[in-house]
């Protein structure tokens, strides 16, 4: 794990990517753009519709000050997607390509529409469907994991399914460190409803408050899961 992680506290808010709300939107709320990398400053488009809201970009830009130079070369995927800010971000900064799962299909098509958008099309993988279908019942992990490219996955989906689907949501976490290739890393941003220490045990996570945001980065990869460890 990188030596710039050091357990701390709250930085920021994290306004909740592919997270239901209510309201209706605003302008603020639909500015969206690229933090750091090769497209810095980049607007992303962004239909504003409530039913997604992205990440803050202060929230963004400390997530990927973590993740540090291990971006660099990865395959990013976000399994909860939104808006794609997070798998674009990572192209921006090095990633090699990008898969954004979004059961919101208009939310999708805004994905793929960015993607040429920012001339990266031919690598960024758009799958309008279910993420739990996709990753636990179609393989669709097992599908990405042909070679040795290291992975940095974004689970980030609505607070609610850490409490309504707690046992889907622990079977995918639990599926991706299976899966992941070495020197992989898993992002998992929740609220206080979940406490990712004490559910997946037996796994090193880096632990942030950018409240009422959770974020846990962890090194994965080749069965470094809790079960595999033996807990």
């Amino acid at each position: 794990m990188s030596d710039k992680r050091r357990k701390s506290t709250s930085a920021g808010q994290r306004s909740g990517g592919n997270r239901a709300a209510t309201g209706k939107p605003n302008s603020a709320s639909t500015a969206l753009r690229i933090i750091g990398g090769s497209m810095r400053g980049r607007p992303l488009t962004y239909h504003g519709d409530p039913r997604t809201r992205p990440m803050k970009d202060r929230v963004r830009e400390a997530v990927f000050n973590l993740l540090g130079e291990s971006v660099k070369g990865c395959h990013a995927i976000d399994l909860f997607a939104g808006t794609g800010a997070l798998a674009l971000e990572a192209i921006s900064r090095g990633a090699i390509r990008a898969t954004c799962v979004e059961r919101h299909f208009p939310s999708a098509r805004l994905i793929e529409r960015n993607a040429r958008e920012l001339e990266v099309a031919d690598r960024v993988d758009t799958v309008a469907g279910d993420t739990f279908i996709w990753a636990l019942r179609h393989g669709g992990l097992a599908e990405r994991a042909t070679d040795a490219t290291p992975w940095c996955v974004f689970c980030s989906p609505p607070y609610a399914l850490f409490v309504d689907r707690r046992d889907d949501m622990l079977q995918l976490i639990e599926a991706v460190m299976q899966a992941a290739p070495p020197r992989s890393q898993l992002v998992v941003e929740s609220d206080d409803q979940f406490d990712v220490e004490t559910a997946c045990p037996g796994v090193t996570w880096d632990v942030r408050r950018y409240a009422p945001a959770i974020v846990a980065i962890a090194d994965i990869g080749s069965g470094n899961s809790a079960d595999s460890q033996g807990t």
